[in-house]
C-alpha cells in the first residue's frame, strides 16, 4: 500500500484535489479556510504503472490518499486557525509516514514560508518524494504562473505542475507524477 499525503496552507484546494482523485465527495469543501480540521484518509484503489516505467509492483498497487488540514494561514506566518499543538503534531506524524507528498501552492497567494520550511524538512530530513502543484491557475494570468514556477524552481529546487481543479488542466500530469514516484516506493 502506498500512502500519498496532500499538504498545503489553508484553502489551497487540498480537499478539492482529494475529491477529484477519489472521484467522489469524501472531503468537505468550503470557501472558508480551515474546513478540514484533521486528517481524512481514503483508499484510492489501484493505479496502473505505465509500461515504460519500472514495474516492481506488477503494474499496479493500492493507494491511500490523505487529505490534511491547512497547516498555515495562507496570508500570514501563523499555524492554521483550527489546529491545536496536538492536532498539528498528529498531522505532521501522518505526513512523515506517507510515501509520497503532494505540496499544493495557491496561485493567487504564492509560496508560503512555513510550507517552504516544511517542504525542505520532508525532502532532506525524511527523504520524501514531493510533487509540487500550483493550484488555481485558472484564476491568475499565465505570467503569474510562470513567475511562480521560476520562484519554486529557485527556492524548492524542483519543477511545479500547474493545476486547475475547475478546468482539470494539469490533472493528468499529476497522475503521471504519482505513478512515477510510486515505482520507487
Amino acid at each position: 500500500m502506498i500512502k500519498v499525503a496532500i499538504i498545503g496552507a489553508e484553502n489551497v484546494g487540498k480537499s478539492t484535489l482529494m475529491n477529484a482523485l477519489i472521484g467522489n465527495r469524501v472531503s468537505e469543501v468550503e470557501a472558508l479556510p480551515g474546513t478540514t480540521k484533521g486528517v481524512i484518509r481514503r483508499r484510492f484503489g489501484k493505479l496502473k504503472i505505465p509500461k515504460g516505467m519500472k514495474n516492481p509492483l506488477g503494474g499496479a498497487d493500492e493507494f491511500v490518499m490523505i487529505d490534511t488540514a491547512g497547516l498555515f494561514d495562507p496570508r500570514m506566518e501563523l499555524r492554521g486557525k483550527v489546529l491545536s499543538e496536538e492536532k498539528f503534531g498528529r498531522i505532521i506524524d501522518e505526513i512523515t509516514s506517507a510515501d509520497i507528498v503532494i505540496h499544493m501552492i495557491d496561485a493567487t497567494v504564492g509560496l508560503h514560508r512555513g510550507m517552504e520550511k516544511l517542504h525542505h524538512l520532508l525532502k532532506f530530513r525524511y527523504g520524501k518524494p514531493i510533487i509540487v502543484v500550483i493550484n488555481k491557475v485558472d484564476l491568475v494570468p499565465e505570467e503569474r504562473v510562470e513567475e511562480l514556477r521560476r520562484l519554486i524552481k529557485k527556492r524548492l529546487e524542483q519543477d511545479a505542475i500547474p493545476l486547475s481543479l475547475v478546468t482539470y488542466e494539469g490533472f493528468n500530469d499529476l497522475l503521471k507524477a504519482i505513478a512515477y514516484y510510486a515505482q520507487y516506493v
